[in-house]
């Protein structure tokens, strides 16, 4: 068993921290990758936080969760924090379709309520990117998660299980099709 100080000395050794509020999490559709960066010892999990400040967290289409970047609607939300390597950072941000414009990595301050007092920490998260957050957030009437659960996680479809043709977020938003 690793003890807390190397576990945080892994930690530290990761120079970037990723806040996975979704598919990514223990439990969930995509967790396999994170398990494979933790085998690689490119990602370690540092634990539960929740975002510092309150955030909507909706579903879109294929079940797919996206954190919208409006401060102050919709809840504090709950998932994992992970710290990983400059390679795993390349990979996430593949894996998340960063140049495609689905999501975008931005800060996010998240706390873990530890022995009664409050860690706060400085990560970065996965954004439903601005061109479609917001109109998908009033698509949703502005109803949204405090965490995305088993139940959301049902209506997960894989990449590579989704139907052809218009079946991205970019192309069912733009069109008002949710």
């Amino acid at each position: 068993m690793v003890s807390e100080t190397e576990m945080e000395k892994e930690a530290k050794a990761k120079p970037h921290t990723i806040f996975a509020y979704g598919t990514l999490k223990e439990g969930f559709p995509n967790h396999d990758l994170m398990e494979g960066l933790i085998s690689r010892d490119d990602a370690v999990c540092i634990g539960t936080y929740f975002t510092h400040h309150p955030y909507p967290l909706v579903c879109g289409p294929h079940g797919i969760p996206y954190l919208i970047n409006l401060p102050g609607s919709g809840h504090r939300i709950k998932g994992q924090l992970y710290a990983v390597s400059d390679d795993a950072l390349i990979l996430l941000d593949h894996f998340e379709g960063v140049a495609a414009g689905y999501y975008e990595r931005l800060p996010v301050a998240v706390v873990a309520a530890e022995g009664g007092g409050m860690v706060e920490a400085e990560a970065e998260a996965y954004w439903a990117h601005r061109r479609f957050g917001e109109v998908l957030w009033k698509m949703k009437g502005e109803v949204g998660l405090v965490e995305y659960g088993q139940n959301e996680a049902m209506d997960y479809v894989r990449r590579e299980d989704r139907p052809g043709g218009r079946n991205t977020i970019l192309d069912l938003v733009l069109s008002s099709e949710l």
